[in-house]
This record gives C-alpha cells, sequence and structure tokens, in this order.
C-alpha cells in the first residue's frame, strides 16, 4: 500500500466499504474505473482518491459536474480537503484559480477545453464525471459521450452513477472506447431502505401508515396483500385515469373511502413516528410553495428557540448581499417563517441563495421537512431519514407518466443518513390515480436501463471538421454510446479499424529502407518468382526484372523490411475489409452528421470539408441555438445596439418560457426599443429559413426565438430594480429570472469573444458586465 493510499484511508471518516477498496485497487493500478452504487454510498471517495493521487504525484485531476450548484459545492469540498491554493472552479458564473493542479468545473466547460485544445490539458492525469448517468439527458447529454470519446488516451475516468441495469453495457461501451475499465457495482444501500404506504380515509379518518412489502413464503418480499385491499377497496373509478393520462374536464374520482394525506398531518405523523428529518418530493414549484403554507397555517412548528435562532443566522448570512427591496419581491418574510417553524421549499423557482440557506440549515438538522421538486435528487448533498413521494406518477410538459425504477431508486437514495440511521424510511402516499400494484411493482425494482441521447449538433459538426479528416470524424460518432447500443458490432469494428490503423504505420515505418522502395524490391521479389513457376524446370530464360539487381537487395536488415511490408499488406487488406462491413451496418448517427454537414454547407458554415469565416466562428459558439446565433452574428442582426438592447435581443436565443409544450413563442406586450422588435422579427425570419432547410434534411428543427424575456433583460442591464423587472410577469419568478439571465451573460460573453464586429463585441461584454449585478452576482457566490 502507498502512503498515499494508507493516509488516505486513515482519514476517512469510516472505514472503506469492499466496493470503495476495488475502485481504490484500479485507480492504483492506473485503469478507468466505472462506480455504480446507490444514492449516498459513497461513490464520491473513489473520486477523491483519484484526484490526491494526482496531487501527489504532481499531476492534474479535473472534477466534472452536470450542475453549477454540485460544482461550487465539491469546489468547497475539495478546497477543506486541499487548500485553496490546489484547488479551482471553472463554471459558467465563477472562474478561480483555473491553473490549479484540481480544477472543479461542469461538464460542457470540459468538453469546450477539449475542442479548444486547452493547455490546461497538459499534464491532466484524472477526469471525474459525476453523474455520468446524465448521459441520458435529451438536451446535455451528448457533452458526457463527447468527453468520453475526445479525451486523450492517457488520461483515467472515474464514472460515478447511480444505480442502472446495464452497467456492464456502459462498462463493455467504455472499455471499447477508453481502454483497461475495472467496473465496480454496489447493490446494497450504506442504510436499510424501509418502504411504507401511506393512506388517509375520508371525513377526518386516521393516517395509515402500511409496510408496502410484507415476508412470502421462504421469507421473500411479496407486495402487502393488506395495503392491497384497502386500495382495492378505496380505489373507485380509475378506469383510463390510472394510467397517467387526464380524464375529461370536470370528471371527478367516485372514491368514497380513502382520499391522498394532508401535507400538514403526514408531517405532524412523522414527527410523532421519529421519521424526520424528512424530504417530500413534490412534482410541481407551486405545489412546494403551497405545501409549506399548508404546515405554517395549521400551527406546525417543529423547531425550538435555539433552533429558530441558528436558522435566522443562516438565513441572514446566506441573504446578506439581498437588498430589502429584492427580499420583499422575494416573499422573504414569508419564507422565513416558514424556515423558523422547520418547513420549507426547495425549486429551480427560487433564488440560489435562498435555496442554499434551506440546504444548509437542513444538513444541521434545523429544518425538519422539505418539499422539494425532483432537482433535489441529483447529487446536492441533503441526506435525510425519510423521503416522501406524494405521487408516483409526474407531468412531462406533455403527458403525466409513472415514475421509472431508476427514478424511485433515485428519489428514495436519500433516505437514512450513514452513521446516524440505522433504518431509512421511504414513503409513497395513496392517490386515487396510482394503484398499489404499481407502487410495489416500481419499489421492487432497483434500476432502468442507461440510454443514450447522443446527436450531432451543429457546433460538434463544425468541430469534428476543424480536427479530423473525413472518415476519423464518422469513425467516432460510431464510438458513442447510442451507436455502441443501437449496433455494438460498429463500435468493436472501428476500435479493431484503430486498432489496425496504428499496427500499419508501425509496419510501414519497420518496412522503410534507406537504399530503395522496399514494397517495389517486393514486387519485383513476386514477379521473379511466379515466372520461375509458370516456366517450370525445363526453362532456364531469366526474368524480366532481376530483383538481386535492385537496391534493396544488398541491404542488411532486408529480410527484417520484408517481413514488415508483408505484415502491412495483410494489415492493409485486413482494413480494406472491415472498412466495409463498417459501412454496411446501420450508421444512423453517421447519416444524420451527414445531414447536418448538408446543411452548414448549404448555409455557408463549410465548404466542402473545409470551415468558412462562419464556420469557424461557429466552432467557438456553444448554444442550443448554435447555428442560429452564428447566423445572427454573420448577418450583421447583433451590430448597431447598445449594451442593454444587445442583451434583450440575446435573450430571445437563450429563453424558452416554461409549459410551453412546443407553443409558438408570444411577442411581449411592449417591446423595450422598436430597435429590438425589428431585431427579433428578423431573427424570427432567418429561424424560418433555418426550420425548412432542417426539415428538407430530414432534422429536428432548432429551437425557435423567444422575446419573452426581452423586456425584463432590457431593464435589468438598464439597472432597474428586481421589483421592477418582475412587475409585469406574473410567470416569472426569481429563480428563473436569475437562471435565464446567467444563461444570456453566458451568450454574451461567447459573443463578445467571436463577434468580427469590434463595437458589438465590446456591447456584448459590457452587456454581460451590467447584467451582473445585485441578486444576479448574489447567486453566483462560490461557498
Amino acid at each position: 500500500m502507498t502512503d498515499v493510499r494508507r493516509a488516505f484511508e486513515a482519514a476517512r471518516t469510516f472505514p472503506l466499504d469492499p466496493f470503495q477498496l476495488s475502485a481504490l485497487d484500479a485507480i492504483d493500478a492506473g485503469r478507468s474505473v466505472l462506480v455504480v452504487a446507490p444514492t449516498g454510498s459513497g461513490k464520491t471517495v473513489v473520486a477523491e482518491y483519484a484526484i490526491a493521487r494526482a496531487l501527489a504525484g504532481g499531476a492534474k485531476a479535473f472534477y466534472t459536474t452536470p450542475l453549477k450548484a454540485l460544482s461550487n459545492q465539491k469546489y468547497g469540498d475539495l478546497v477543506r480537503e486541499h487548500g485553496a491554493p490546489n484547488v479551482g472552479l471553472l463554471t459558467g458564473d465563477n472562474s478561480v484559480n483555473g491553473e490549479a493542479p484540481a480544477v472543479v468545473m461542469t461538464t460542457e466547460v470540459l468538453r469546450n477545453m477539449i475542442y479548444a485544445h486547452s493547455p490546461a490539458l497538459v499534464g491532466l492525469r484524472w477526469v471525474v464525471l459525476d453523474e455520468v448517468h446524465y448521459l441520458q439527458n435529451q438536451y446535455r447529454g451528448a457533452v458526457w459521450e463527447e468527453v468520453i470519446i475526445h479525451l486523450p488516451r492517457e488520461v483515467g475516468l472515474i464514472c460515478l452513477s447511480a444505480t442502472v441495469s446495464n452497467a456492464e453495457e456502459l462498462a463493455d461501451w467504455l472499455r471499447t472506447v477508453r481502454g483497461d475499465t475495472t467496473v465496480v457495482i454496489e447493490e446494497q444501500r450504506a442504510v436499510e431502505l424501509t418502504n411504507y404506504y401511506l393512506v388517509e380515509e375520508r371525513g377526518g379518518g386516521a393516517l395509515a401508515l402500511l409496510p408496502t412489502f410484507t415476508p412470502g413464503e421462504g421469507g421473500e418480499p411479496r407486495p402487502n396483500p393488506d395495503a392491497a385491499r384497502l386500495d382495492a377497496r378505496g380505489g373507485g373509478d380509475r378506469g383510463r385515469r390510472h394510467g397517467g393520462r387526464r380524464g375529461p374536464p370536470g370528471r371527478r374520482s367516485t372514491n368514497r373511502g380513502l382520499r391522498p394525506p394532508r401535507r400538514s398531518d403526514y408531517a405532524e405523523l412523522l414527527a410523532h413516528e421519529d421519521m424526520l428529518p424528512a424530504i417530500v418530493f413534490v412534482f410541481s414549484r407551486a405545489g412546494c410553495d403551497q405545501a409549506v403554507q399548508q404546515c405554517v397555517a395549521a400551527g406546525l412548528r417543529l423547531t425550538d428557540a435555539g433552533e429558530r435562532a441558528a436558522i435566522r443566522r443562516i438565513a441572514d448570512a446566506r441573504t446578506e448581499s439581498l437588498s430589502d427591496a429584492d427580499l420583499a419581491v422575494l416573499r422573504g418574510a414569508e419564507w422565513r417563517e416558514g424556515l423558523e417553524c422547520g418547513f420549507a421549499a426547495h425549486h429551480a423557482g427560487m433564488v440560489p441563495p435562498m435555496k442554499e440557506a434551506v440546504e444548509e440549515a437542513f444538513a444541521a438538522g434545523l429544518v425538519k421537512v422539505v418539499f422539494a421538486t425532483e432537482t433535489l435528487s441529483l447529487g446536492i448533498n441533503m441526506p435525510a431519514r425519510s423521503v416522501v413521494i406524494e405521487k408516483l406518477s409526474k407531468f412531462t410538459g406533455e403527458r403525466h407518466e409513472f415514475l421509472t425504477p431508476g427514478e424511485y431508486t433515485q428519489l428514495t437514495g436519500r433516505a437514512g443518513r450513514r452513521g446516524i440511521d440505522d433504518i431509512g424510511y421511504a414513503v409513497v402516499c395513496w392517490s386515487p390515480f396510482v394503484p398499489f400494484e404499481k407502487v410495489s411493482g416500481v419499489a421492487s425494482r432497483r434500476a432502468s436501463a442507461l440510454t443514450s441521447s447522443f446527436r450531432p449538433t451543429y457546433n460538434m459538426a463544425a468541430n469534428l471538421v476543424d480536427g479530423y479528416e473525413p472518415e476519423r470524424a464518422h469513425q467516432l460518432l460510431n464510438l458513442s454510446f447510442a451507436q455502441y447500443r443501437a449496433d455494438r458490432d460498429v463500435v468493436a469494428l472501428e476500435r479493431r479499424l484503430e486498432r489496425d490503423r496504428a499496427l500499419l504505420a508501425g509496419h510501414a515505418a519497420e518496412a522503410t529502407c534507406d537504399r530503395g522502395d522496399v514494397a517495389e524490391y517486393r514486387s519485383q521479389l513476386a514477379e521473379a518468382k511466379s515466372t520461375r513457376r509458370h516456366a517450370g524446370e525445363r526453362s532456364r530464360r531469366p526474368a524480366a526484372v532481376d530483383p538481386d539487381a535492385h537496391p534493396v537487395a544488398a541491404c542488411p536488415d532486408r529480410g527484417r523490411h520484408l517481413r514488415a511490408a508483408f505484415a502491412a499488406a495483410r494489415v492493409e487488406r485486413d482494413l480494406t475489409r472491415l472498412t466495409r462491413r463498417v459501412r454496411g451496418r446501420n450508421q444512423t448517427l453517421a447519416r444524420q452528421f451527414d445531414q447536418v454537414l448538408r446543411v452548414l454547407e448549404a448555409w455557408g458554415f463549410t465548404d466542402g470539408w473545409a470551415l468558412t469565416g462562419a464556420g469557424r466562428l461557429l466552432m467557438r459558439l456553444y448554444s442550443e441555438c448554435d447555428i442560429l446565433v452564428a447566423a445572427g452574428i454573420r448577418s450583421g442582426l447583433l451590430d448597431g445596439l447598445g449594451p442593454s438592447e444587445l442583451a434583450a435581443v440575446t435573450s430571445c436565443l437563450t429563453f424558452a418560457r416554461r409549459g410551453a409544450d412546443g407553443a409558438p413563442p408570444r411577442a411581449p406586450a411592449r417591446w423595450p426599443t422598436t430597435a429590438v422588435g425589428r431585431r427579433y422579427r428578423e431573427l424570427e425570419r432567418i429561424w424560418r429559413e433555418l426550420a425548412n432547410a432542417e426539415d428538407d434534411a430530414g432534422l429536428s428543427e432548432t429551437r425557435a426565438p423567444d422575446p419573452g424575456l426581452t423586456a425584463a433583460m432590457y431593464e435589468w442591464a438598464e439597472g432597474d430594480d428586481l421589483a421592477v423587472v418582475l412587475e409585469d410577469d406574473d410567470e416569472l419568478t426569481g429563480g428563473d429570472f436569475v437562471r435565464n439571465v446567467k444563461q444570456c451573460i453566458d451568450l454574451l460573453r461567447q459573443i463578445g469573444d467571436v463577434a468580427p464586429d469590434r463595437a458589438t463585441a465590446t456591447a456584448a461584454r459590457t452587456a454581460a458586465d451590467r447584467c451582473f449585478r445585485g441578486v444576479v452576482a448574489a447567486s453566483s457566490v462560490v461557498p
């Protein structure tokens, strides 16, 4: 055992589990590692060890996360472990000590560094991909695959994933594209989980907390028959509705026996049963806020005087950078009242300082019940004794769908605090639209299969054209997990092609002779041999060409050259055969890539297999609407605007109203200036032309520009207070506003870097600086 390993293990709070030790052994052996384990089991210990090894050996390590909040949290953890000089942070909001040997960043930042061939990659030994199962995210998942495919092979990967059913498949893909990779799977939770089913009788009846499972024959758990009978008695007319689809307007459940438990009632029950602290998942922001209000209105108070004083100190510290006016528009007094009573909401509609106060107070055991949307399940360190799921279905924006077993496992993974609780509790509330058999079915399965969302984007295509030859670019697409799942053989063949190309290069070098052309000499030898064979022994006629006369014939290394040339010829034949096999396979991604290239060439971003000036601009733009941004810059649409107007127009390229469900964007009631209105209409015209081109190419449409934030963005860039900015938009919450302003700032900074017009670049940077203030800047403070 090395000194680094010995010191690392000695510093842990708990003795390392066998799965952690196995992962550390793999790192010591220099192998990449995939760790698949339940939430709260200690996967990050593996990542922390890789970082410790890198720092001890004078190398670099990057720790990537899918969320800025997670990056901030992990940055704070590593600073405490290794000291501020050794740790950096790179997100869209923060750039702290980016040259440090250990840097925490969002995964997009690393992808951009790889494409830009950043010098920061020199000396990189380990990259941690936290929450690697995020690669199935519809909008951002492709970034994880790009990083895995494009990172230099000498860089080891530490991939951390929640429980998935096809971990071995993911590991096989990683081995194919990255080389030797150890998969470590831990199925046992750190704290035992007990599942409960919570029902409430109508008419003021008592709450019943029933075990979801009871021992069956042989001791194996089976769905609780008492819960099933109770559900059947109270289920009423589920009909079509239990599948998660909406019933006819105004239709009521005919159930007269049970009702969904009231929040104040089950909060009181959990307190009485010593099952707090608890996280309650409510798949609605408004529902989370209402839940806190209902519990406070019911007179529930779960805190004592000392805890309330500690809560006030945390709230004051976290919100000290917010003005009184900001706190007023954010309903700060109501938020504080809930906190002091022991209740809080946690969702994306809240500004980060308020969410961070909730996280700190909950982690300290001061706030007892947090009502949260499912975004809380993504890595934030908030373990609880109990997790309550109000309903086992959620609205996806188009329809109601049941939670998958993987989603259930992810949510309930927070139940049970290691070192504090012997048992964690998962409670599912009764719903008239979800039968008990569905509850027990989801709870009995641990995981779902990990899928891939990888697809070629315009920016990705531009970077591939810039960095690779056509054949290699197509090969890289075939190395994706998406292609691997669609046709595993293609990925294996691509790896064999890559190996054979390397072999061919080695043989070709070995077959090189400074005296002459070995291939020519070999050809003459073959010709002479053929002549003798056909003439037979009776003819002594000399060959037309005498190979003992060739310059290579006198080379002392002639035999070695010939053997290498023979091997090279054999490998070339294999390459030809393998290439035909690959081309004969289903190359869906390659076809999509070619369709993307068609659009890029038609729109003047490429000229054959080469980038134009506009293409080089596109290559440096990372946005969901990348091609639309590039087209707008190229056309001069962003030129001649003041900073506030430019901020407003740019917001059209980043903003998407929640719950739009594919509906066309709505023009604002008023344009901040006539110039903003004109530029939006021109941007919309360009988008329509692009959408037609994409339709012709068989590609999904780029999202339409949305002017819904133009007025608020203009006012914010002009210096107006938050209350003024939000007063005209009842749908825009403080958290939504902050998040959208940050996204706009990020794009403004990119425009400032790439815009060819100097005045436009200056206006973009000025706009970004103006907008980074007040609640937006307060929401970017590193802990």
